[in-house]
């Protein structure tokens, strides 16, 4: 029996939310713009996603309101891809998958988060929440670090730039080719 393409039958909002966000590339998608990736080429590299896949997810994602869709060049027309509040609303399901991965399935830690605002350098709990001062910290208000088990000189710009310190949410600055 064939896969359906979507869960018509079942009356459950996990169901209606996989519908957009369920496929294989979307949510790396949409962790990689929380990160402050914007630009379709920086999508690309950092990701290794065929072009037609992250067409189509882009294109998705800004029908659905998770991404907006800006112009940043004229000539050519070249567009940058900035989370929405919908988008950024997914940052503490990807906070619990990405810890619940590393506990379950990887003890390297790649990434540390922690609250930015109030300057701890204890790390995010598994729901996004600051251990020293207790608040649910929002995305915006969390700074990324690399963690031990990055790679330390990997081959794309994007990667590169991910490895100094950075608050989510703020654009990306990758090095010129």
């Amino acid at each position: 029996m064939a896969l359906g393409k979507d869960y018509a039958t079942q009356e459950c909002s996990i169901a209606r939310a996989l519908e957009i966000i369920g496929e294989r590339w979307t949510l790396l998608v949409v962790r990689d713009a929380l990160y402050g990736v914007r630009r379709y080429n920086d999508f690309l590299v950092h990701l290794g996603i065929p072009r037609a896949v992250l067409a189509a997810r882009l294109q998705t994602l800004t029908a659905e309101g998770i991404l907006e869709k800006r112009r940043y060049q004229d000539s050519p027309p070249r567009d940058e891809y900035v989370p929405t509040e919908r988008g950024i609303a997914l940052w503490p399901t990807l906070r619990a998958l990405g810890r619940w991965g590393r506990e379950h399935y990887s003890e390297t830690q790649l990434r540390i988060f922690r609250h930015a605002t109030c300057g701890t350098d204890k790390e995010l709990g598994s729901y996004g929440e600051c251990p020293a001062c207790g608040t649910i910290v929002p995305a915006g208000d969390v700074e990324m670090l690399p963690g031990p088990g990055l790679d330390p000189d990997p081959a794309d710009p994007v990667s590169r730039a991910l490895l100094k310190p950075k608050r989510m949410l703020r654009p990306l600055e990758t090095e010129p080719v």
